[in-house]
């Protein structure tokens, strides 16, 4: 039972936790792993501290020695490890299939679109390799065509603004082929405009 346990008192509790975790580590590029997960954090600045807690921990249980239950009896906030459950890698999942899974819970989706964003910067991909640069260009924009229909057009606005402004023109490009491709529903077949929601 973990309800009993106090949460933890604020972004910068749940911060210090996440360097602590990450401390040491470093990521493809050769940075500290710290800096991702925090540029990932600032990028979910817009949505509320659950989501910057998340971001924050979103690698946490994937690439250190910390776990779900861990989290919880520090005191992390429930909402915010369900978000970090939901990211994290599954033995024997597909990175696919991950996605996909991962489209099914809007805010989780939210975080891995910030993810993706930073993950996808020119800057970083320029100091890598060229074959790996290549592939994991790919499959970086594989994942977008899958996460960005799942979240809204200013959700995604408003990370890529913060994390990665160059996915901007992208993201101009995918909606400009997705309504190429969707036929027009704004009206019925008696001429009366119909009603659409976005999927969130």
């Amino acid at each position: 039972m973990h309800d009993e346990l106090p949460p933890l008192a604020s972004v910068d509790d749940v911060r210090a936790l996440a360097e602590r975790a990450h401390a040491g580590q470093v990521d493809k590029i050769g940075v500290a792993h710290f800096a991702h997960v925090q540029a990932v954090a600032a990028g979910l600045a817009p949505f509320g501290d659950t989501l910057v807690m998340a971001g924050l921990l979103h690698d946490v249980v994937e690439d250190t020695d910390w776990t779900v239950e861990r989290l919880l009896a520090a005191g992390v906030p429930g909402p915010v490890v369900t978000i970090v459950e939901a990211v994290t890698n599954q033995e024997g999942v597909r990175y696919e299939d991950k996605i996909r899974r991962i489209t099914r819970d809007p805010l989780a989706t939210l975080v891995k679109i910030a993810d993706n964003a930073h993950n996808s910067r020119a800057d970083r991909a320029a100091q890598l390799p060229a074959a790996k640069r290549d592939r994991l260009s790919a499959k970086y924009r594989a994942a977008r065509a899958e996460l960005w229909p799942s979240a809204s057009r200013s959700d995604v606005e408003a990370i890529a603004r913060i994390v990665n402004p160059a996915l901007l023109t992208e993201l101009d490009e995918h909606l400009a082929d997705t309504s190429s491709t969707t036929p027009d529903l704004s009206a019925d077949s008696s001429g009366t405009a119909a009603v659409s929601s976005q999927k969130r």
